[in-house]
């Protein structure tokens, strides 16, 4: 039974998001308040208290008061929105209980999506806005009362029904139904084939499989995780079954599931919430993303040529690759080609993000018909589409509470002012130096990021850290950038690099040496954010020239440091190879023009060495060449 109600709640969520896709969102308290509910009390059900333990009937008891506590409370401001915005009332007696029974129960289904921590983040934040004036020096405030902070979370849009909320129930939704729905309809198996085709001839290929195909699933999916467990299922066992090690197998299924969050067009949640606190649109911050993301997967396929001719790694055999036909049939392609031209059609028209995904989302289901007509029958197009917008309710849950939660962390930082506090502390620690603000910053960023989900730890990031960066006068853009990449590898940054845990599982690996091959196979990201602070071109700005030198110092970087670390012969001495490889490094971050130039003539040279031995990194389609 419960079971069957997740699916019928999971329907209406996707009905929902669907329908004020298509027509538009509700007024914005209305839309955030039914948004919340559904999330709640779908979550309530996917993850219910006590599951198969003896005390199950308490535990159903507590849910259900949390699911009509939510109810209440959404209900409340949907009745009462008019009188919210327009008078800001006071907070009553009533309005403490369901703010206390709402936040409650957001954290607590927080606790049983992912874990403690945050919650528990979350929580500290709370006391401090109530008990902050106890508190000595600078992290001590003048203190506020049960009243004004529900008045500050739940009588107005500042708190739970804040600006991340906003983006959740509306474009983050909007891109979770359009990728749950194109990988239902035929994107996800077209995905596969073309990396398998792509990449699975070369040396190395079942791994160079993983990165094309996690790479183009990252891209609509926005889910490290999320990607690890679906591509992973597909291509970790296929590494294993050719004799790659099992760390390797893990390692290069979480790095490349990790890029897909930092990958236009699609990118993660956190880049539309990264678009709302910039008030830029969301192309702009698309734009600034394509450089680093390209450079991020060529230095990882790279890398993987480099150790699987090392590891003499095998191919994908012919008979289990898909033949071009199979590849280029109409009911894998056309639904994906229909959803990315509806989508960037209505981009090209001025519409709202959200608008353009429900475009693509109408462009993918009439392709979807059409090329499946007479080959399912309605009852199997009908189950596809319904499993599309299950998938996608089920999906908006996490993000769902995750930004609930760190709206209301967000909102405590800004009533205390300790965000402020807090950048002022780490400017004053680092003097003037920003490459000493940068580090600190990355740092925390990377401690902060870990154990939560990506656009919790950008949000979290974001309101206290970035203001540090663009207090040093570095551009408000390229300082969210900067630590929304290193929010993302926190998911495969030891000790707790959730997406190595679930790549390690799969592949039956010890966690510890498949973190080890990850940050080793993504190693060109912990750089790219500082490449973006020495050159202006790698976010999309200052112009053509600026690119074109910020894109010949990255491709230099991705082409040597994967040689570095995966110990790429040279000269046949070890000092003596990676010396040269690091002159080349260093030359082409010297923030000069020429200096690049100067950097390319020996990697020139070092990759002229590589084609007699070899070695070189091989072209995609160089083994269906052969």
């Amino acid at each position: 039974m419960l079971n069957r109600l997740a699916t019928a709640l999971a329907l209406g969520m996707g009905g929902f998001v669907f329908y004020t896709t298509a027509t538009g969102p509700f007024e914005a308290l209305v839309q955030r308040a039914l948004f919340l509910a559904l999330v709640v009390c779908l979550g309530l059900t996917l993850y219910p208290l006590g599951k198969s333990k003896s005390w199950r009937p308490l535990g159903a008891a507590l849910d259900l008061t949390a699911a009509a506590v939510t109810l209440a409370a959404c209900g409340y401001i949907i009745v009462h929105y008019q009188t919210i915005m327009n008078s800001l009332p006071w907070a009553t007696t009533l309005d403490m209980v369901l703010t206390a029974g709402l936040v409650v129960t957001v954290l607590e289904l927080g606790r049983r999506a992912v874990g403690l921590f945050f919650p528990a983040l979350v929580g500290l934040g709370l006391a401090y806005a109530l008990f902050g004036n106890l508190l000595p020096g600078r992290l001590g405030h003048r203190g506020f009362d049960m009243g004004f902070v529900t008045e500050t979370l739940f009588l107005g849009d500042l708190g739970i029904w804040g600006m991340l909320m906003g983006v959740a129930a509306t474009v983050i939704s909007a891109f979770v139904l359009f990728g749950a729905m194109l990988l239902h309809t035929g994107g996800g198996q077209a995905f596969m084939n073309l990396a398998m085709r792509l990449g699975g001839k070369s040396p190395g290929g079942a791994a160079k499989i993983a990165t094309i195909a996690s790479g183009l699933f990252g891209m609509v999916s926005g889910s490290a995780v999320a990607n690890v467990a679906t591509t992973g299922n597909l291509t970790i066992p296929l590494m294993r079954r050719l004799g790659y090690p099992a760390p390797f197998a893990g390692a290069v299924e979480a790095v490349a599931s990790t890029g897909g969050q930092i990958a236009p067009p699609i990118m993660g949640a956190a880049a539309f919430v990264m678009a709302e606190i910039l008030n830029v649109s969301y192309v702009t911050v698309m734009v600034g993303a394509i450089l680093p993301a390209l450079l991020f997967y060529l230095s990882v396929f790279i890398t993987v040529h480099f150790v699987a001719l090392r590891r003499n790694l095998a191919t994908v055999p012919e008979e289990d690759m898909p033949s071009w036909a199979e590849i280029a049939a109409p009911r894998h392609v056309l639904p994906t080609l229909a959803a990315l031209v509806g989508l960037f059609l209505g981009i090209i028209l001025g519409r709202s993000i959200g608008t353009s995904a429900f475009y693509g989302i109408v462009g993918l289901l009439v392709a979807f018909l059409g090329t499946n007509w007479g080959r399912l029958t309605p009852r199997e197009m009908v189950e596809k589409v319904l499993d599309g917008l299950t998938d996608a309710g089920k999906g908006l849950v996490i993000i769902g509470v995750m930004l609930a939660g760190a709206q209301i962390l967000v909102s405590m930082i800004n009533l205390t002012g300790v965000g402020v506090v807090l950048s002022s502390m780490i400017v004053s620690l680092a003097g003037d130096s920003t490459l000493l603000v940068a580090i600190i910053v990355a740092l925390v960023c990377l401690i902060m990021g870990m154990g939560l989900p990506t656009t919790a730890a950008y949000v979290l990031v974001a309101a206290v850290l970035a203001p540090a960066m663009t207090g040093m006068g570095i551009d408000p853009l390229t300082a969210h950038l900067f630590v929304f990449y290193y929010a993302t590898i926190s998911v495969i940054t030891p000790p707790v690099c959730i997406a190595v845990f679930v790549g390690a599982g799969i592949a039956n690996a010890h966690w510890v040496p498949t973190a080890g091959e990850a940050v080793r196979l993504g190693a060109i990201t912990y750089v790219v954010p500082f490449l973006m602070l020495l050159y202006p071109g790698m976010t999309g700005q200052g112009g053509a020239l600026a690119i074109l030198d910020a894109a010949l110092t990255g491709l230099i970087l991705v082409v040597t440091l994967p040689a570095l670390l995966s110990g790429q012969p040279l000269f046949g001495k070890r000092l003596l190879d990676g010396a040269l490889y690091l002159a080349i490094m260093t030359l082409a971050i010297l923030p000069h023009w020429a200096a690049p130039l100067a950097a390319a003539v020996p990697l020139a040279y070092a990759i002229t060495v590589w084609r007699r031995q070899g070695t070189a990194p091989a072209p995609i389609l160089q083994g269906d060449r052969a």
